[in-house]
């Protein structure tokens, strides 16, 4: 008889006992150390049978059977990730229940079986790698990641055909660091947290089903690690370092009990920061410093309220297309603002438009990838020369707006004309609403994000245009530098203390304070202790940061006054290298809360 070998085998090859570093992507912060749990992509054999022409009926009985519990399966599943992580990771589900769903797609199984008399398993298994070759040969690099899911489909529906299963996850007993080539969808979407310390993958970035989930979890995580799965064995000792991005397999005696001690410092920081969380943001002389989160999924909203935050100062709206197969409707967006702004309690929100292009969707769409996409068409220029896209949503937000404190803005603008030509769009949305009797906030705040040099040297033209700047550091630093702040040969050179970076935030930051325009902080330099105090003095009043982060924060705005920030903004003024800034900086944030100067990244 044939048969068929589904899937990959990747079988890691026997480490040496030399501990091995391995650099990989962080997308989910934390420290854990553990026992490695690999799990192998596992091969399949899918035996031909030739069925008698009487027993065909009943085949296909067996083939139904198999489909519809795989799907209600998958649905308590999607279920059950919505009530637990929220509904953005449970909609990574929607792809496996719609193709099991559609019957063009499954309705030539069936035929198989009928007119080639071969067993259910063969005709499923047949389909599923001819559906995966087809994923896999398609120019989206989304599309080919679909791929994965095919093959995860097969792995259910077969696993019920068989009467077995190759769920590996199933047989953890013990908490371990879960190693894999990569997760699929329902894999990352069954980990047990009580037994999945922490997360590392081979493939993977950002923006992957397994990051999503991970963050949702709260579960340390580092993606992006190529040949980890090659190195690593049931059983070895790993470190992950979710903040630096690092995996540290077979660490010896030293390594471990460094990391030891500082997952429990960590820890114990954590404790002693949550006290900040109910006190106010407000500096030693009485002055008040707005403090925002930042978020991807309308949950995190919550836990910016928990960790004592201000309302949200970023919602990255582009996980809305990330987490679907198809573009996000007006009705789908709608909900996702309104149930952030819910979840807020009349706290202000701001949306960011789409910031789609670069290492995002519109690349992974587009047939012919962009040579630098991160000079090309991104952010707000892609959504103008998408009209209908924007416009939908932009409806959504405006719609929501009715239902708490809202503002909008708009990401990487570079001119004025495209800065009116939006507005212009926003007003017809506006309008339309108007016409349709729909209610939403007629003073809705518009803004914009400064994110490159251009932006920044015309601020006091923007000024006139916007009710708000929110400056993007993480991008302005990339443009300003021009340093890729994703290529490690050139790491050492990304730092938001160039003298050249802070000339144009001060830039910024004056020529709104001549128009009387809001002015915050949104990049990662928000989030970093050493930079409070440089930010404040330069006269910033808002920073928008990670949630868990704002603690943090609070407590260095609570042991500095406006004075001492402003001496300090003086004295950086005056040097011309990054190195003095931020020795400069650290220097001065020992001398007044030294614990915080531990807790920063740019201490390690």
């Amino acid at each position: 008889m044939a048969g068929l070998v589904i899937g990959r085998q990747c079988r890691p090859t026997p480490g040496a006992d030399a501990m091995e570093t391995i650099q990989g992507i962080p997308v989910s912060s934390g420290i854990a150390i553990g026992r490695a749990f690999v799990l192998d992509a596992v091969e399949r054999y899918v035996p031909e049978r030739k069925i008698a022409p009487d027993q065909v009926d009943h085949e296909i009985d067996r083939l139904w059977t198999a489909i519809n519990g795989a799907l209600d399966e998958l649905t308590e599943l999607r279920t059950r990730t919505e009530e637990e992580l929220g509904s953005d990771p449970a909609r990574i589900l929607d792809f496996h229940i719609g193709v099991l769903k559609d019957p063009t797609l499954m309705d030539p199984v069936e035929e198989r079986i009928r007119s080639g008399n071969v067993n259910a398993e063969r005709a499923v298994a047949e389909r599923f790698e001819q559906l995966a070759q087809q994923f896999r040969g398609m120019g989206s690099s989304v599309l080919r990641q679909k791929a994965n899911d095919i093959i995860d489909l097969d792995r259910r529906v077969l696993g019920r055909l068989l009467g077995k299963s190759d769920d590996r996850l199933a047989e953890i007993e013990e908490s371990v660091v879960l190693v894999a080539h990569e997760l699929t969808p329902t894999q990352a979407a069954t980990l047990d947290r009580e037994k999945i310390l922490a997360i590392a993958t081979d493939a993977g970035g950002r923006t992957s089903h397994t990051s999503i989930i991970a963050r949702a979890l709260q579960i340390p995580s580092v993606v992006g690690c190529h040949a980890l799965t090659n190195t690593t064995q049931d059983g070895d000792r790993v470190i992950i370092d979710g903040e630096q991005g690092l995996v540290r397999v077979r660490p010896d005696r030293g390594m471990i009990d460094s990391y030891v001690e500082k997952q429990t410092d960590q820890r114990a920081r954590q404790i002693k920061l949550r006290e900040f969380s109910d006190l106010e943001s407000i500096t030693s002389d009485g002055t008040r410093i707005s403090l925002l989160g930042n978020i991807e999924f309308p949950e995190e909203a919550r836990t910016t309220i928990e960790n004592g935050g201000d309302g949200v100062g970023l919602y990255r709206t582009e996980f809305l297309w990330l987490t679907r197969d198809r573009p996000p409707t007006e009705e789908e967006q709608f909900e996702a603002y309104r149930e952030a702004m819910e979840l807020l309690g009349g706290q202000p929100l701001t949306i960011r438009t789409f910031d789609l292009g670069a290492d995002k969707y519109t690349q992974q769409q587009a047939e012919e990838p962009e040579r630098n996409p991160f000079l090309g068409l991104r952010s707000i220029r892609y959504c103008l020369q998408n009209l209908p896209m924007f416009k939908t949503q932009l409806r959504a937000i405006v719609r929501a707006s009715a239902f708490g404190p809202m503002k909008i803005m708009f990401p990487l603008v570079s001119t004025v004309m495209e800065l009116r030509q939006t507005k212009m769009l926003l007003r017809d949305v506006c309008e339309e609403l108007e016409e349709e009797s729909i209610p939403y906030d007629r003073d809705l705040e518009t803004g914009m994000m400064v994110e490159v040099p251009s932006a920044a040297l015309m601020a006091k033209v923007f000024a006139s245009e916007v009710s708000f700047f929110s400056i993007g550091t993480n991008d302005l630093i990339q443009y300003t530098l021009a340093v890729d702040r994703g290529n490690e040969r050139v790491a050492n050179l990304y730092t938001g203390g160039h003298p050249a970076v802070l000339q144009l935030i001060k830039n910024v930051v004056r020529a709104a304070r001549r128009r009387s325009v809001d002015v915050s902080i949104c990049g990662e330099i928000a989030a970093e202790p050493i930079y409070t105090m440089l930010l404040i003095g330069l006269g910033i009043r808002t920073l928008s940061l990670v949630p868990s982060q704002i603690p943090l924060i609070k407590r260095v705005v609570r042991s500095v006054d406006i004075e001492r920030c402003e001496r300090v903004a003086r004295k950086i003024s005056t040097f011309d290298s990054e190195r003095q800034v931020v020795n400069c900086l650290r220097d001065e944030l020992r001398k007044v809360n030294p614990e915080s100067l531990s807790d920063s990244r740019m201490d390690a």
